[in-house]
């Protein structure tokens, strides 16, 4: 099963041209750096030290329409002013968690014995469960400790039901999801194709399967035999087709092999705080769990003959580590291929073989550790495709550590870290990142990247001048193939981005469109703390479209399915692939994002001059004209012809 894919013939240029922009940049700065060195230190007394974080800022630029103390004034229309090239719009977001009705709050169980699981936060999932058209909310939550107990009720999940306009109801107990465990992450599919999304939790200690049945949940994790091990402590979690026979198989990650007595015996401390929680590198590794859908109900677990399994060659015992998960078709054979991230441990890639199997090739294909050779701290992860056919891989990692932005030249393996010239670089260096999403938060086009901070120490502040426990958002504004770096960091101000900039103890990261206004707004859950319901309120004037797909039995969601939006120019009849998009919801940080697919449209407001080019799962393609933009459309898959 073989595709081909449209691909940009330019996009070796356009890089040739980036690399040489931004190197005459860096000239002109470093010679502008030494003079001003030289003025600065004739007769003059040794500068006094500074924090590195202040040294560690960028210069940004302004986002249009927000006034600056370098004008004596700012016109009236300036906030509707269209930015130009490499120069960011205004994009604000309102925090409406409250007033949408979410009132849950995370529990992690801490009360001063600094225990890991305690820093890890836990995900969320947007996703239709009661089939009525809008985006529904699931929050996962942890729990006390089982001999610290202080609630006179146990924490437990969450689920939200959306109205349509972005006001949700809590109808946990009624949905039958009112369970009581230390819950990480969320992973949504439908396992038998009846057209109801089902449920699959990760936890510390066992996980849980429970299947939708026509808006009621009922747990059938046993029956399934999905559950893991019962002291395994499992991160993320995806379903996918694995072996192409249709149905959704389900890949878990695990993390470490943990016990609160390996944890106390370890002891990390930290000079100036004391006991303090510690790194996993103390911590023996875990084998991920490769779960086949047999069609019946039953999965069985093959990660064994899948190849999945991976072993330091000296001890022998598992080396992964993993925090966050993405599947994807790395290159364009039709198979969904794995991105896991490792913290402290190389990163893994699985490619699969199209046979049943797959070959972990992440050090062949670049993906395995940072720029510099390390293998970092690495969360949550997520992958794009650019308008210039690259393919990209963005992983979130821990302060001090530049954010990872794997990317391919000419649209195929093996990548190169280029955080640094694609504009990542030191505004993703100080903060500790989790949640990692490409997001086209302005319709444009172009996907832009979010990625959710927060750090681990309540009083890190005290021991590390730049470090904080509350943290800011960092979104990266994509400028485009054109410009010098790809992405522009926004200021983390309230005048740029709105309620983004207030500090959170960012963990999981999803988005959806709520409120059915077309663009995309954000959820960010916080460890310990309430989540950050973060409503769009961008006026760019941008178009849209939003498509649904829906597959054939087993796999109704088409999951794996990929869109390519093509764009036909009326001056000189050509069509070029604007977006590419694949249907692939678990993303991030231990979450999973909204099934239907938004293309931004920017300026482009004619129908006609568009055509999505939908490959399905099986491979088969379709082809069609939207009749109208600006709405919903929902395209179902044509039987197949016998």
């Amino acid at each position: 099963m073989q595709r081909q894919h449209p691909t940009s013939l330019s996009r070796g240029e356009a890089r040739i041209k980036r690399a040489f922009i931004l190197s005459a940049l860096i000239i002109a700065g470093l010679l502008a750096i030494a003079l001003l060195a030289l003025w600065l230190t004739s007769g003059e007394d040794a500068p006094a030290l500074v924090d590195d974080a202040e040294i560690a800022t960028p210069i940004v630029p302004t986002p249009a329409g927000i006034a600056t103390n370098a004008g004596a004034g700012t016109d009236a229309n300036a906030n509707n002013a269209a930015p130009g090239l490499g120069i960011p719009p205004k994009l604000p977001f309102t925090d409406i968690t409250e007033q949408a009705g979410i009132d849950f709050v995370h529990i992690n169980g801490a009360y001063g014995d600094r225990l890991m699981p305690e820093t890890i936060g836990s995900g969320a999932a947007f996703f239709d469960y009661d089939r009525d058209g809008d985006q529904d909310l699931f929050l996962v939550n942890s729990r006390e400790w089982a001999d610290h107990q202080t609630l006179d009720e146990p924490p437990t999940q969450a689920l939200y039901r959306n109205d349509g306009t972005g006001r949700f109801e809590d109808v946990t107990a009624q949905a039958g999801l009112a369970i009581s465990t230390y819950g990480m992450g969320v992973a949504i599919g439908d396992i038998d194709g009846d057209g109801w999304q089902d449920l699959y939790l990760t936890t510390l200690n066992g996980n849980w399967l429970f299947r939708n049945v026509a808006g009621q949940f009922e747990e059938i994790t046993k029956q399934a035999g999905v559950g893991g091990g019962e002291n395994s402590w499992s991160s993320s979690a995806a379903f996918f087709d694995d072996d192409g026979d249709g149905d959704l198989d389900l890949f878990v990650v695990n993390y470490v092999d943990w016990s609160p007595k390996i944890d106390l015996e370890i002891d990390f401390r930290l000079t100036g705080l004391g006991r303090a929680y510690g790194a996993p590198l103390n911590f023996v590794g875990t084998n991920n769990i490769l779960y086949r859908n047999q069609g019946d109900g039953r999965f069985t677990d093959v990660s064994a003959v899948a190849g999945i399994q991976r072993f330091d060659p000296v001890s022998r015992m598992p080396v992964g580590k993993g925090l966050g998960l993405v599947p994807f078709d790395v290159d364009d054979d039709g198979w969904l291929d794995l991105i896991v991230v490792n913290d402290t441990v190389r990163n893994f890639l699985f490619r699969n073989r199209g046979d049943g199997t797959f070959e972990e090739t992440a050090i062949f294909e670049g993906v395995a550790y940072d720029r510099n050779g390390k293998a970092t701290s690495a969360m949550g992860v997520d992958v794009a495709r650019f308008s210039d056919g690259e393919l990209g891989i963005a992983v979130g990692n821990f302060a001090n550590e530049m954010a990872s932005l794997f990317m391919t030249t000419n649209g195929k393996p093996p990548f190169v870290d280029e955080a640094v010239i694609q504009g990542l670089g030191p505004a993703s260096r100080i903060p500790l990142t989790f949640g990692v999403l490409f997001v086209d938060v302005d319709l444009d086009g172009r996907e832009d990247l979010l990625l959710a901070n927060g750090h681990l120490e309540h009083e890190i502040h005290k021991v590390q001048q730049s470090q904080h426990y509350a943290q800011p958002a960092s979104l990266f504004w994509n400028c485009g193939p054109d410009c010098p770096q790809r992405f522009v960091p926004l200021p983390q101000e309230q005048a740029a981005v709105g309620d983004l900039a207030q500090d959170l103890v960012g963990r999981g990261a999803a988005y959806a469109d709520i409120d059915g206004d077309g663009d995309l707004d954000l959820l960010i859950t916080q460890n310990g703390r309430r989540p950050a319901l973060l409503r769009n309120d961008q006026e760019t004037g941008h178009h849209w479209l939003r498509v649904e797909l829906v597959g054939q039995p087993p796999n109704r969601a088409a999951i794996g399915a990929r869109i390519a939006l093509r764009v036909s120019s009326a001056e000189d009849s050509m069509t070029e692939v604007r977006e590419v998009r694949e249907l692939r919801p678990t993303r991030s940080y231990l979450s999973q994002v909204e099934q239907p697919i938004t293309f931004g449209l920017g300026e482009i407001d004619d129908p006609s001059a568009l055509t999505l080019t939908i490959t399905w799962p099986d491979g088969r393609e379709q082809s069609l004209v939207p009749e109208q933009i600006d709405r919903l459309i929902r395209i179902e898959q044509p039987k197949p012809v016998s």
